[in-house]
Parts: C-alpha cells; structure tokens; sequence
C-alpha cells in the first residue's frame, strides 16, 4: 500500500465496503465508497478518513459543479473551506455578515448571482483556471444531475465521485 498520502490504493477489502455517510463535513448528503477506516476509539465508533483536505477538496469542486442552488450548509462549507469568515465573505459578495448568517441557516435564500459568485471564489480559492463564461455555462446546465447523495471513492489520482 502507498505511504503517499495523496495517492492511496484501495484496499481489496475495501471494494466490498457499503458506502458510509461522511458527516464530519456538516453536509447532509455526503457518502464514502472506500478511503475510510472505522475503529472503536473510547467505546466510540470511529471514522478515519485518508486525505481528508484532499476529500473535502472534491467535495468543494463537486458543491461548485453539480448543484443547482446552494443549501445553507453548503455555503458554509464552502465558506470554511477558503477560510473566511462570516463577514469576509460578505465583504466579497456585496452584502452584510447577517445576510450570510441567514443564507447559512437557511432562512433565505442566496440570490443566484451572489450563489455563482461564491463558486467562482471558490475555485479561484484552489487555484483553478477560472474561465467566467464557460463556468457560467456550466452552472447553468446542472439541473439535470441533481441526486440525493453524492458518493466519494478515493483513486490513484486522489478524491472522485463515484460513478
């Protein structure tokens, strides 16, 4: 097995594991296929993730690529992610840190370009080449693939989505 860290192989045992939700991100809908290990630790189930900055890196690629509008958490998440706090962010965005507390607990909605504005942040947070028509093009199409869970599995080349 690979001692990198951001390249692990899966083990034989783990192509038979039942994917596992992954709550440690404060998202609702998140699944492991493998790059997981449970242990008991103080009588406790436990959860040990392998290269979790590298999951939660798919994960944020996957909130900015997949779903349609942003949940509250999902905000947060993302917020988290880049390190920003409440008032930074709204700061980036044009508006108030209480208009982001209330998009963050759901109790409104973020308008839709204030909802692909904190996409592109985000991606130009990891650095991506952020190309603003085609990524607008492609917000505008992920209607279609909206599921009820989304599933990780850890590859040779780090965190995926299942397929």
């Amino acid at each position: 097995m690979s001692q990198n860290p951001k390249v692990v192989w899966m083990r034989a045992e783990e192509a038979l594991k039942e994917p596992i939700r992954y709550a440690g991100c404060g998202l609702d809908d998140i699944w492991l296929a493998s790059g997981y290990e449970t242990e008991v630790v103080d009588g406790e189930p436990s959860l040990m993730v392998r290269d979790l900055d590298g999951l939660h890196v798919a994960i944020g690629r996957y909130l900015t690529q997949r779903k349609k509008i942003l949940s509250g958490k999902e905000i947060r998440f993302l917020r988290l992610q880049m390190d920003l706090t409440q008032s930074g962010l709204a700061r980036l965005v044009g508006c108030d840190a209480q208009q982001i507390a209330r998009y963050e607990k759901g109790h409104n909605k973020m308008p839709g370009p204030v909802d692909r504005l904190l996409r592109m942040l985000y991606r130009e947070h990891l650095k991506d080449p952020i190309f603003v028509q085609e990524f607008l093009a492609m917000v505008d199409d992920m209607d279609s693939r909206m599921t009820d869970r989304q599933v990780f599995d850890v590859t040779p080349e780090g965190w995926k989505t299942a397929a």
